[in-house]
């Protein structure tokens, strides 16, 4: 899965999230200050993109700095496709 992909998968799973359209989503978009997303909207957002990508995603290995931006959370995604590539 490519950057483009992912982050089409990310406007669809927070528009889910928030029950809002959210269009121009752009790398530099914070989640927290700019989307005002909260600690339950993280967890329903990891839910949603573990449904709709088919990425487990290990909540232990994430850090706040995974949800600064759309960018932060762009990159989380595309290295753990990558590990999940390697290990198979």
């Amino acid at each position: 899965m490519n950057r483009t992909e992912i982050v089409a998968h990310l406007e669809i799973a927070l528009s889910a999230v928030l029950n809002k359209e959210i269009g121009g989503v752009t790398p530099e978009l914070r989640l927290f200050e700019d989307l005002a997303l909260d600690s339950t909207s993280v967890i329903e957002l990891l839910m949603s993109l573990e449904d709709t990508i088919g990425l487990e995603i290990d909540p232990d290995e994430l850090g706040p700095e995974v949800f600064r931006t759309v960018g932060s959370l762009t990159d989380y995604i595309e290295s753990a496709f990558a590990r999940s590539a390697a290990a198979v």
